[in-house]
């Protein structure tokens, strides 16, 4: 009998018509805003200077490229790197239904401190500059009134002795940025609601237990509040509707609440023939709907959010299973700014650039390096992407001289991480919970680590195993992780700290051949990883290389790249990006790889490419205008979509009459044209690359046709080449230059034509430490194309037209003494020069010397070989004229 009448009483609430009280209040505070970033505490005797603004907003504008400023927001004039206290106010009436209800105010996001007063009254504080927050505004609320609504933000960066010494980030390669950059809004409950204080979570935490023969079983924890000054009894009632509307399991549980109070329950809602959330293949919804109703069956608050149904798992052999099936998880690290808008970004521009990923074929992306928005989850939930949550424990957790984290520091990190888990639980797209980025340096980057140069490196083991337990406290049904950078790397000779084994899961932050080694060490380095935890699933966290779109290379393989400075040529990137996916793609344990970064965003740290405070390894621009040449190729192999791509676009202004035309197609054949000549077909390109080497460019404008023939038809992508009278009358080679530099009077092309050999510097620089004193090349006016050089034994191969040419070789030693260093060069199998001692004809090193050598050319190519008799071969430029 007592079954019996559960079952009615549970009908009896289903049916109830929900009273207006259990719908919430929800009222936007967007407009209307003032803001100030004066000193000083505004009160009746103080009057800052107010300036009115909308929320979000933050007051910083960081980052802008260098060529043509007045094609962009950000400009060095409009520079705003301020970081300390702002001032936020509001006046604002309320709705007088309010009166009946409780009041909550709640911050989306404020950065990185926030202190809020409400007509008068301080309803208390947050620390930390990422995660959602409520405060009580009860008792100072004026229904029907105008209310003077005040906050005070701190964005200070983290030093000893500053306001925000103890809350994360204390560093890291991005800038945080100051304001209510996230939404602000006014919530009114019942006084018996689903619990507003839980961290700043929904009060409800669903997890899918298993998933078993098609049922499914899913555990839903619900935390209820009472804010009155009475206890009472309240049914908790849960229930998983489908997306036709039709209610697939039902739970009910009778709760005690104590007066200003709260209480928890756990149902478990057993889904038959459940559908299953299945990724970007089916990201299927149901809705779950928590009601906290009086034991009348009246609803006294009600909290719908959407729930998918799923079972994740990362395995070390396997790699990534979704609901048991294998899913190769590809993507891209994400910051959240954009020029112009910094940090304060609109639910449009977030879509927009979660579109931009979605079509170049990411089915995962890291939400990198903190706690993002609702936005971008529910983007995720809705469309199938798998995301990887974290907080922002980035490089370095102690300041001073402090060998361990303060204890304040820790309660900080534990509360960021209880608020990144119980706001984001419930979105079925994420995986697993990050605690920590790249803070196993130790001391191979004194930058990032604060402890005396004499004291131990601080260990970072006992933090992070601390918010490990935390996070499996707090959501056991989810993998915790971590991104390293260091441990087995090249290049890395001080003692580092082992942290992976502080996570569930492995992830390696690796740029070879960008800032250590080369792209081919990354397989062997991965494979040594994998060995020495098999029991650990491995992903990589990122990789990559900058790209400036204004900067260009006739060949990647040229010369150095300068990590630490200018010479960071788009071309390289898209190089780095094709040999780490040629590695990547072949290593079925890696769970998930993450490139790094999906956009350009704003740091503080780097003066760079062809830009300041902007890091530019993203594949699209700061300002989203232009998707770079790597952007393509991972469309090319991730998206089955129709893609073909010519590379170069943006090096319009050629400095050679022969160039490798290089297309990224998933076409089953493409074409190229050139100036509407057929120039050949490939098909079954290898990773999506065809390539057609030293195409011929006549003088003036070249139209480049890239044809991909799909099954439903063709795809065409068109640039247009420029190439000067005077760069087919002579070929100027800056040999190891990367890229050319610009000479008075002459148009040289970057190292292009070669076999063998290896560029170098007279003036090398790792990027890293002070730069050492600048070497002077003397005895010729092109100081920038001696500098660079080639060496070893090597060739150059260059096509050109039959007939009578001049060669005019500039050789420089850049060390060596007379008699270390002798070669031949021959001309078509010719020798031209024998026996060549630079520094011996010289004078001695970093004196340049020109030989002048008449050749012909009878089949189409001049090969100019660099024999050694003694040590290496060296050249610095070549030039050769009709």
């Amino acid at each position: 009998m007592k079954v019996r009448l559960g079952a009615i009483l549970l009908a009896a609430l289903l049916a109830t018509p929900a009273s207006a009280q259990a719908d919430r209040q929800v009222v936007p505070l967007a407009d209307g805003w003032e803001f100030s970033r004066e000193e000083g505490v505004p009160d009746a005797a103080t009057t800052l200077q107010w300036q009115q603004v909308a929320v979000p907003h933050t007051w910083n504008q960081v980052g802008y490229y260098l060529p043509d400023p007045e094609s962009h927001i950000n400009r060095e004039e409009s520079v705003d790197k301020y970081q300390g206290t702002g001032w936020y106010r509001l006046t604002f009436t309320p709705d007088s239904t309010f009166e009946n209800r409780h009041a909550w105010l709640q911050f989306d996001a404020a950065s990185r401190t926030a202190e809020v007063w409400l007509n008068g009254q301080r309803l208390g504080e947050h620390r930390g500059g990422f995660s959602r927050f409520r405060l009580d505004a009860t008792a100072a609320l004026r229904p029907g009134q105008p209310n003077t609504l005040l906050v005070k933000v701190d964005n200070t960066q983290p030093e000893v002795g500053t306001s925000t010494a103890d809350i994360l980030p204390l560093a890291g390669d991005f800038f945080v940025h100051g304001g209510l950059y996230r939404p602000v809004s006014l919530i009114g409950t019942s006084a018996v609601h689903v619990d507003m204080l839980d961290a700043g979570g929904s009060g409800i935490l669903a997890t899918t237990r298993e998933v078993t023969g098609g049922t499914a079983q899913v555990d839903v924890r619900v935390r209820a509040r009472n804010d009155g000054s009475r206890a009472r009894n309240a049914n908790v009632v849960a229930r998983l509707v489908d997306a036709g509307g039709r209610t697939v399991a039902t739970a009910q549980q009778r709760i005690r609440l104590p007066a200003d109070g709260a209480g928890e329950v756990t149902q478990t809602l057993a889904v038959e023939d459940a559908h299953l959330w299945d990724g970007m293949a089916d990201p299927y919804l149901h809705q779950l709907v928590v009601e906290v109703a009086s034991t009348s069956g009246e609803v006294l608050d009600r909290v719908a959010q959407p729930f998918g149904i799923r079972t994740m798992q990362a395995d070390p052999v396997s790699g990534f299973l979704l609901n048991g099936k294998p899913l190769r998880l590809h993507g891209v690290g994400y910051h959240q700014d954009r020029e112009g808008k910094g940090w304060a970004v609109t639910p449009a521009d977030i879509e927009q650039d979660f579109e931009i990923m979605r079509e170049m074929g990411v089915n995962t992306i890291r939400l990198t390096h903190y706690q993002h928005g609702q936005v971008i989850h529910d983007l995720a939930d809705r469309h199938g992407m798998i995301l990887w949550d974290e907080i922002p424990l980035v490089s370095r957790w102690t300041l001073g001289t402090d060998a361990v984290a303060t204890p304040e520091l820790l309660a900080n990190a534990r509360q960021q991480l209880r608020e990144l888990i119980l706001q984001n639980a419930n979105h079925p797209s994420v995986f697993t919970w990050g605690i920590a980025n790249e803070v196993d340096f130790g001391k191979s980057i004194p930058a990032f680590i604060s402890t005396a140069k004499d004291m131990p490196a601080p260990d970072p083991l006992p933090l992070l195993r601390n918010l490990n337990e935390l996070a499996k406290a707090e959501d056991p049904s989810r993998a915790t992780s971590l991104a390293t950078c260091c441990e087995g790397r090249l290049g890395v000779t001080a003692e580092v700290p082992t942290t992976a084994v502080a996570a569930d899961l492995g992830g390696a932050n690796r740029y070879f051949g960008w800032y250590y080694g080369e792209p081919g060490d990354l397989s062997g380095h991965l494979d040594q990883m994998h060995a020495l935890r098999p029991d650990q699933p491995l992903s990589v966290t990122e990789y990559g290389a900058g790209g400036a779109t204004t900067i260009h290379t006739d060949n990647p393989l040229g010369g150095r790249v300068d990590q630490r400075g200018r010479n960071q040529p788009e071309e390289y990137e898209s190089y780095i990006h094709e040999r780490a996916w040629e590695t990547l793609a072949s290593k079925p344990y890696l769970w998930a790889t993450w490139l790094w970064n999906s956009f350009d965003f704003a740091t503080t740290v780097r003066r760079e490419g062809d830009a300041i405070d902007i890091n530019t390894k993203g594949l699209v621009t700061y300002d989203r205008q232009i998707r770079k040449d790597a952007y393509y190729f991972y469309k090319a192999n991730w998206n089955s979509a129709p893609t073909v791509h010519i590379n170069g676009r943006r090096y319009t202004d050629r400095a050679y009459p022969a160039a490798d035309v290089r297309v990224y197609s998933n076409a089953p054949t493409t074409e190229l044209s050139v100036n509407g000549r057929v120039v050949g077909a490939m098909s079954g390109c290898p990773q999506m690359i065809c390539v057609w080497p030293k195409v011929t460019l006549a003088a003036g404008t070249n139209r480049i046709v890239a044809r991909g023939l799909f099954p439903d038809g063709a795809q065409e992508d068109t640039v247009e080449w420029q190439l000067a009278p005077d760069a087919v009358r002579a070929i100027r080679i800056d040999s190891g230059a990367l890229v050319a530099p610009e000479v008075t009077g002459k148009r040289y092309g970057s190292d292009d034509f070669f076999e063998g050999g290896k560029p170098g510097e007279v003036n090398a620089y790792s990027g890293y430490g002070p730069r050492p004193e600048m070497k002077v090349v003397t005895g010729t006016s092109e100081g920038a194309v001696v500098e660079t050089y080639r060496e070893g034994q090597f060739a150059y191969k260059v096509p050109l037209p039959n007939g009578r040419y001049t060669v005019d070789l500039t050789f420089v030693e850049p060390s060596s003494g007379a008699g270390e260093r002798q070669f031949d060069v021959t001309a078509n199998g010719a020798r031209v020069i024998a026996a060549l001692d630079v520094a011996d004809v010289a004078g001695g090193p970093l004196k340049a010397i020109t030989r002048s050598v008449p050749v012909g050319v009878t089949n189409g190519v001049l090969e100019l070989a660099f024999v050694p008799v003694r040590g290496d071969a060296i050249v610095s430029g070549i030039e050769i004229t009709q």
